[in-house]
């Protein structure tokens, strides 16, 4: 069993990328002290967090914002303690804080983590995401932010999430620097 964490007032709140375009790992990390907990994602996972916040903090009343934190890059050691399954996010009017909530991505039965089952009729994704709902084992962490923290989350997640690689005008998939077997050209190398 993985260990979980909250974080009820953390100094730091950012999402990260290592690798080249095409080859990146998504990271979200946050750190409260001298508790720094980094944790993998997907990049989908990362942009609908922040389009989700931008929505979020778009319908609070106004309010303090906080500080907005200056530096977002990743601090080292980038060392995930496990991978996100699921994301949560809401607001605590009581405290004036964005929540949001990583669940762990938790083995099935067979071995295999639920985010690696193979697409098909959606029925095992249906399957995976139960198994994955209702086991005791997945390790949670909650952050509770400021709505500055969340702003400039959202402003370094959209970052991140549009410097990626480029996408093909045909077909809407990312495309290499060599170009990609677009499936609008029927199967042929497309190069824009």
């Amino acid at each position: 069993m993985s260990e979980s964490f909250d974080l009820d007032a953390p100094d730091r709140f950012t999402a990260g990328t290592v690798g080249p375009p095409g080859q990146r790992t998504f990271f979200l990390q946050a750190r409260q002290g001298s508790a720094l907990v980094t944790l993998k994602a997907e990049k989908e996972q990362v942009g609908a967090l922040s389009e989700y916040l931008a929505g979020l903090l778009a319908r609070l009343p106004e309010g303090a914002q906080g500080l907005r934190p200056l530096d977002m890059g990743l601090v080292e050691p980038i060392e995930p303690v496990w991978a996100v399954g699921s994301l949560g996010a809401g607001y605590d009017e009581a405290r004036d804080r964005v929540l949001i909530v990583a669940t762990e991505v938790v083995p099935t039965e067979d071995g295999d983590d639920a985010d690696d089952a193979e697409p098909g009729n959606g029925e095992e994704e249906e399957e995976a995401a139960e198994t994955e709902a209702a086991s005791p084992d997945a390790a949670t962490a909650r952050f509770s932010l400021t709505r500055g923290q969340a702003a400039a989350f959202v402003n370094r997640a959209r970052s991140l999430v549009k410097a990626g690689r480029p996408t093909c005008p045909m077909c809407g998939r990312p495309k290499d620097p060599s170009g990609h077997v677009c499936p609008s050209s029927n199967g042929h190398v497309v190069h824009f």
